[in-house]
């Protein structure tokens, strides 16, 4: 097994455990990676989500360029829509999911961290979508996350040049949450985990939902969507525990 479980209480944690090859990801980890990430979404104690790679030197140096030089125009078709999958469910993903970017986020491995809710990045973090410099592009969903989340200017600026983006510029151009010694890494991540916990899961999974749906419709129907979410979770005991929590003083049960 490449893709390592473990919990925290409420926290899973998935490493991904390639540190020979700093965390790089073939087709086979991609499917591991994907049914162990289902398998810990669908546990109803799990409230929130860590992905992080095992060593100091990488979060996930990309996929594996060795495997795709040997790809044809039909496998590499497949391999894109393998890791896109992979990224569109984290990004879809009820629970929120955290990257804890330990080292190098390069190409496939930024665009894991860009699928994630928040991104926490130790200070020897380094980002790239480098492709362009083997005449590739981005195929997991970098030209299209990217952009949304930094804007598009810089995002042409990071993809066409592929240049490297050191933790303090990633977190300065919003690409990170927030920057923390590599030490501190996975603790920040816990403490951010268990301020989540603290909340109520429904309202926690339709924020995520409403979140995303703002990068792809207008503000009209971005609003009206939330007015409805809003109002249905009225009639869930959640809300009614929230509320009368506030009232009364004291700390919610959810």
């Amino acid at each position: 097994m490449v893709i390592k479980i473990s919990k925290n209480k409420q926290i899973g944690i998935l490493t991904i455990n390639r540190p020979d090859s700093l965390n790089a990801m073939n087709r086979e980890v991609l499917l591991e990676f994907i049914n162990e990430l289902k398998k810990i979404q669908s546990e109803k104690d799990i409230r929130v989500i860590i992905i992080t790679g095992s060593g100091e030197k990488a979060f996930i140096a990309g996929a594996d360029i060795k495997l795709m030089q040997k790809m044809n125009r039909e496998e590499a078709f497949d391999f894109a829509n393998l890791g896109q999958e992979l990224a569109n469910l984290i990004e879809k993903s009820d629970k929120p999911v955290i990257a804890a970017v330990n080292g190098y986020a390069l190409g496939g491995g930024c665009e894991i961290a860009l699928s994630c809710h928040l991104r926490i990045a130790s200070d020897n973090a380094v980002f790239a979508q480098p492709e362009v410099k083997i005449g590739l592009l981005p195929g997991w969903g970098g030209t299209q996350r990217l952009p949304r989340i930094i804007g598009r200017g810089l995002a042409n600026e990071i993809i066409l040049t592929g240049r490297n983006v050191l933790a303090k510029e990633a977190l300065d151009m919003d690409l990170v949450n927030k920057v923390v010694p590599q030490e501190e890494l996975m603790s920040t991540c816990f403490d951010i985990a268990n301020m989540i916990i603290k909340n109520s899961p429904n309202a926690i999974a339709e924020s995520i939902k409403l979140v995303r749906l703002a990068a792809g419709t207008n503000l009209e129907k971005g609003l009206s969507k939330e007015a409805k979410l809003f109002s249905e979770l009225f009639d869930t005991e959640e809300t009614a525990e929230g509320l009368t929590a506030f009232v009364e003083k004291r700390p919610p049960k959810f």
